[in-house]
């Protein structure tokens, strides 16, 4: 078989010598240019490519809580938006306190801004779930670098964070609470790497 192929392939080439031969540029519209990198005294082509987040499909098998995996990716996109939000928040205030030199200026214009920031955002807040402002408080910590607890600490004083993490604690929450990649919060990381990217 393969030799009837191969002498069709021939005489379909020998009927073409005659013929005008068209070649055909094979170069891709899109390409990159490879730039040199010396590293440890060795140039090598390099380039630079987007991250890759790659996400194992999640079994149904009995051995993996399938059903908690989905309710955490969906407590995940109701609460990401608002610890984008705080973060957001967080870096006009400090703008604006930057230009506010008077002790006094500053704790009127911390608490109007945190008056407003409860009348946007208080309904949104009292509908979600205690798994849920958990979840807000580890994302926060994700976003600002900062536990909940020391940014009320900063912000609105060592009595008024002390307050609020007993409130917290009795809802059994933690204001304390730090977020961390690396471990217990290594599929929430996951998540929300591809809630970042688009692909969840």
């Amino acid at each position: 078989m393969a030799i009837v192929i191969l002498f069709g392939i021939s005489q379909f080439v020998a009927g073409q010598t005659d013929s005008a031969v068209i070649v055909n540029d094979t170069l891709p519209e899109n390409f990159y240019m490879l730039h040199s990198v010396e590293r440890n005294g060795v140039s090598l082509p390099e380039i630079d490519i987007k991250e890759v987040v790659i996400i194992g499909k999640p079994s149904t098998g009995k051995k993996f809580p399938y059903a908690r995996y989905q309710r955490l990716v969906t407590n995940l996109k109701k609460v990401y938006p608002y610890a984008l939000v705080v973060r957001s928040k967080l870096e006009s205030i400090n703008e604006e306190l930057v230009n506010i030199p008077d002790d006094k200026d500053r704790k009127k214009y911390i608490r109007q801004t945190e008056k407003n920031l409860f009348g946007e955002y208080e309904d949104d807040i009292r509908d979600m779930t205690i798994t849920q402002g958990r979840l807000l408080i580890k994302l926060i910590d994700r976003e600002t670098q900062n536990t909940s607890y020391e940014l009320i600490r900063y912000y609105r004083g060592s009595l008024s964070a002390a307050f609020w993490q007993g409130i917290a604690r009795i809802f059994g929450t933690n204001l304390k609470e730090e977020y961390d990649p690396y471990g217990d919060d290594a599929v929430m990381e996951i998540i929300v790497q591809a809630i970042e990217s688009g692909t969840l």
